[in-house]
């Protein structure tokens, strides 16, 4: 049987493991064309939706504060800098060896912990462990990976599917 660890901070590492090489294709591209990688960093889908520097703060932020949360700490802040590439790439590697830090003996049990979230909006929403981590936590991580491809593709850079799911474990 998979343990919460196993079956989560592999997975997560892999995806942002995979949107490091997305975001690195991007950056690579508007050198190529020579944009402003502003351009890039505040690009929406639609007016109403994030831009892709805050769908990949995002992506790093909720698994990052959510395993935390499930192995019984209190996520520590990080500051939100998203004005380049190599901001967003840092944020990538500080959210990764946040949870290369994670244990597996502190993961035991946490299918059964009750997790209580802050929103920002002041609410606060009470999951049980497994359904935080398979219904928000990684949830919320493929829906901002998927996003900022997408933005990234929609701008021209060439992507694929297997940019998109990383190198085989």
């Amino acid at each position: 049987m998979l343990t919460v660890h196993e079956s989560s901070i592999p997975v997560i590492i892999k995806r942002l493991t995979a949107l490091s090489g997305v975001l690195a294709k991007g950056e690579a591209h508007a050198k190529a064309k020579g944009v402003d990688e502003a351009n890039y960093l505040t690009m929406r889908l639609v007016p109403d939706m994030l831009p892709l520097s805050a769908q990949v703060r995002i992506a790093c932020d909720v698994p990052r504060r959510g395993m935390v949360r499930l192995s019984g700490g209190e996520p520590a802040p990080m500051e939100d800098k998203e004005g380049t590439f190599a901001d967003l790439q840092a944020r990538i590697a500080d959210t990764i060896a946040v949870l290369e830090g994670i244990t597996p003996e502190s993961l035991e049990g946490a299918e059964e912990r009750q997790v209580t979230l802050p929103t920002p909006r002041g609410e606060v929403l009470e999951f049980t462990g497994r359904y935080f981590l398979f219904g928000f936590v990684l949830a919320n991580l493929h829906f901002h990976c998927t996003m900022a491809y997408a933005l990234l593709r929609g701008a021209g850079v060439e992507l694929g599917k297997a940019d998109y799911m990383g190198a085989p474990a």
